[in-house]
């Protein structure tokens, strides 16, 4: 039963992951320019918005990992 609960949040966080990182704007753009982030940012850095994406990524990360280590130890 365990297996399948975070079976299920290893799923969910791998999706997250896929569309977060599409969602960064890259060299060319990106995703992102379709929901408006195209707009230039400031010599100071990246917007607060960016920001915000980058941290919640680094936590879908994070989970994403710290499942992928829990499902390797309940399989093995």
């Amino acid at each position: 039963m365990l297996t399948w609960v975070i079976g299920g949040f290893h799923l969910i966080s791998a999706l997250g992951l896929i569309g977060l990182v599409l969602l960064h704007s890259g060299k060319g753009g990106g995703v992102s320019d379709m929901f408006g982030g195209g707009v230039n940012t400031t010599a100071a850095g990246s917007t607060l918005a960016e920001r915000n994406l980058n941290r919640i990524t680094v936590v879908v990360a994070i989970t994403f990992c710290f499942t992928t280590l829990v499902l390797g130890l309940l399989l093995a």
